[in-house]
């Protein structure tokens, strides 16, 4: 029984450190974009929907981020990773 929690524990973590991996994917060039704005250039119409939707990308991220930021939060990812695959289960999405 332990070694099937150890597993599954293990696989949770594991798809979940690959969402927030595809996640920081995506938002590569965020960083450049925001800077062009404090560099003295101005956004284009284009460069606004891309802002828009980069930043959204990291509101995603926000559950697994907080944690991490406050104290002690670190001990809490295994309970979020569950939480979060506990949610995804009762809505039937694999």
């Amino acid at each position: 029984m332990l070694k099937r929690f150890l597993e599954n524990w293990y696989a949770i973590q594991a798809r979940e450190r690959q969402h927030v991996l595809a996640e920081m994917e995506q938002v590569r060039g965020l960083l450049p974009l925001l800077m062009r704005h404090r560099n003295g250039e101005t956004w284009t119409p284009e460069d606004r929907v891309k802002l828009m939707q980069e930043l959204r990308s990291l509101a995603g991220l926000s559950p697994y981020l907080l944690p991490v930021l406050l104290p002690g939060g670190i001990l809490f990812l295994p309970l979020l990773a569950w939480w979060l695959d506990r949610r995804r289960t009762q809505r039937g999405i694999s």
